[in-house]
């Protein structure tokens, strides 16, 4: 879909992959909405485009979701395409995260994602044409340990997206599937403190993590051929390797982060 003139609405546009996307589709012409809690980084992200225009918003509130969808419709125009990479990821044990922030995970990454999807496709649907980019995580099939409420709500993304298409088959909609590897933005930031180990030496090296403009490339190259998935290099071999030799790959994943 050629984006010039077009409206697109991409949540966690604050920083990382939400704010890389939002500034290329701006440079394509497009009228964004970006979407975030941060309010510091939204101003950052709309302050290199005029282009952008920015809305705080709780993506964990179907109704507060709802009301800023409707304000960006009647301040752009109809929404083309919704690209949804809002999350968090706090790194610790299950055992010793609390519940309360298992719950926050949960209530922003997966229901965060129902919440966007719920408010925009039907609005889509209407109009007969739209596109719904939803970003899961290889997270979400290779686990390791103190990453395990992150990889939960990846799970159920991962899931969700993938009956949202197989359900809507005949849709005019286009539907794509995101799980990328770990991805060099500051997202990864978050789980440095309590995280796996693996993840520590790579948020300090920038190694083994994938650059955040190839995973968008990938995706706009899997939207326009129609895919329903994509998973950005090495995704598809671990989540692989995780369906065939699951032993395995928990064996290489707890030398990886020093388990004992």
């Amino acid at each position: 879909m050629a984006f010039k003139g077009k409206v697109a609405l991409v949540t966690g546009g604050a920083s990382g992959m939400g704010q890389l996307d939002a500034l290329r589709l701006a440079k394509q012409g497009a009228k964004v909405a970006i979407m975030d809690l941060n309010e510091k980084g939204l101003q950052e992200t709309a302050a290199q485009s005029p282009n952008i225009k920015s809305y705080k918003c709780d993506v964990s509130n179907l109704e507060e979701v709802r009301q800023v969808v409707a304000q960006i419709e009647q301040d752009l125009g109809p929404i083309d395409r919704l690209t949804h990479c809002a999350a968090i990821m706090p790194g610790q044990s299950i055992k010793d995260m609390p519940a309360e922030l298992i719950n926050k995970v949960m209530a922003i990454n997966y229901f965060g994602t129902v919440n966007l999807t719920k408010a925009v496709m039907p609005l889509m649907e209407k109009r007969g044409s739209g596109d719904i980019i939803l970003y899961g995580s290889m997270a979400g099939s290779v686990l390791t340990h103190n990453l395990g409420a992150y990889s939960a709500t990846k799970a159920a993304i991962n899931a969700f997206a993938e009956t949202l298409v197989r359900e809507n088959l005949k849709s005019p909609i286009r539907f794509l599937l995101v799980c990328p590897p770990m991805v060099n933005t500051p997202l990864v930031n978050q789980a440095t403190e309590h995280g796996p180990e693996s993840l520590k030496d790579s948020a300090k090296t920038g190694k083994n993590m994938a650059k955040p403009e190839e995973v968008i490339d990938a995706v706009e190259a899997a939207i326009e051929r129609g895919d329903w998935v994509v998973r950005p290099k090495p995704a598809g071999f671990m989540m692989l390797w995780r369906r065939l030799f699951p032993g395995s790959l928990w064996w290489v994943m707890e030398k990886a982060n020093k388990i004992s």
